[in-house]
């Protein structure tokens, strides 16, 4: 069948994005499932922070690449031994499909499963290479197995949680990374309490996610830090406490907390951020790496004896240490009490145009948006 999706050919850092075009919407041939697989028709996808990191060449992907990671849909047709879903039914979709068989799933870690981060890095799918070809007959890869700035995408059963058909589209959207990462990082990883104290440095989806998920936990105080005033508004309006600028924040977080925080979330990619995490917690804290620095870049200004003799962790958290089946139900259980409200990170909606697409990449960019949602003109109505 024919689509259309969002591709990137070549990575680009020349900005700004509304006017240099690094990305095309184009028109595609997408075979349809094999064994495993289902075709979804893409109600909404945002707009996340590990595009860009593609599109910029921070994150090294195979090129040509359909783009687009975080989305929701409705199943339209499923290949053989498909069970997990059925057409018709609203589906999230998950950037990391896991194959519930190697030693990470085994554990009850499929966030890092082995296969799937083979197929995902080789820009295929689970069950096999890409569907998608473009007019030339030549592949384009798929972004983490999903590929979802398109009308549709086949991807494997595996990256798909069913969710209620009363939850919008564009709120539903949301829970399939930043949700999963940012709520997951303090809930799964940190296992923050109540009543402890928090810090969250990087307000972009993934970090007021984290604020979302320190609140819904009960923590206090909870300390958030950007940059940009709009962005720590927002925080405070999220049940952050206190909110400063990273040029504040190490004696803000001391004062606030009575000495440093329990639990650290770094939101940013930047080792300087790292660690500035760990000077921000307490003897016996713990720092949750979640953002993604470039490949190139290390850690060189944290002091090794923060660990033997401070006693304090820094813990690695990919995709929040989710298990999506446990947590994107759980999750949505939140917001309808209204302890996770992320319709709150909904900056705009854009249509699935190259114009709108690339203006989308550069207000990312620039730090004006948290998530923007793209709908393909087609989509299914709220």
């Amino acid at each position: 069948m024919k689509t259309t999706a969002v591709v990137l050919r070549g990575t680009s850092t020349a900005r700004p994005y509304g006017t240099t075009h690094p990305v095309q919407v184009e028109e595609l041939e997408l075979h349809p499932p094999r064994e495993g697989e289902v075709l979804v028709r893409i109600a909404a996808a945002g707009l996340c922070h590990s595009d860009l990191s593609v599109v910029n060449g921070d994150r090294v992907r195979p090129l040509p690449m359909a783009l687009g990671h975080e989305a929701v849909g409705v199943v339209e047709e499923t290949g053989p031994g498909v069970r997990r879903v059925a057409p018709g039914e609203h589906v999230a979709m998950v950037f990391v499909p896991s194959c519930g068989g190697c030693a990470r799933c085994a554990e009850g870690r499929p966030a890092l499963c082995a296969p799937a981060a083979a197929a995902n890095g080789s820009g295929g799918l689970l069950h096999g290479p890409s569907l998608l070809r473009d007019a030339m007959g030549g592949t384009v890869h798929h972004q983490l197995g999903v590929s979802a700035f398109a009308r549709h995408a086949v991807v494997a059963q595996e990256s798909l949680a069913p969710i209620p058909a009363d939850v919008p589209f564009s709120t539903a959207a949301l829970f399939g990374c930043a949700v999963l990462t940012g709520a997951g990082a303090v809930l799964n990883t940190a296992e923050l309490r109540a009543g402890q104290s928090a810090v969250v440095f990087g307000l972009g989806g993934v970090g007021l996610s984290a604020v979302l998920g320190a609140r819904a936990a009960g923590a206090s105080p909870i300390v958030a830090v950007d940059p940009v005033p709009a962005k720590r508004e927002l925080a405070l309006r999220l049940g952050a406490t206190h909110a400063c600028p990273p040029q504040e924040a190490a004696a803000a977080v001391a004062d606030w907390t009575g000495g440093g925080a329990e639990v650290a979330v770094e939101a940013v990619g930047s080792p300087g951020v790292t660690a500035a995490c760990l000077a921000a917690v307490v003897r016996g804290g713990k720092v949750v790496s979640v953002g993604l620095p470039a490949p190139d870049r290390k850690l060189e200004a944290v002091p090794a004896l923060a660990f033997a003799g401070e006693g304090k962790s820094l813990l690695g958290s990919y995709m929040g240490d989710a298990v999506p089946s446990r947590d994107i139900p759980r999750f949505l259980s939140l917001w309808r009490a209204g302890l996770l409200p992320v319709e709150e990170l909904h900056t705009g909606t854009l249509g699935l145009t190259t114009s709108e697409v690339n203006q989308a990449l550069e207000s990312l960019a620039a730090g004006t948006a948290i998530r923007q949602v793209l709908k393909p003109g087609d989509a299914p109505a709220e």
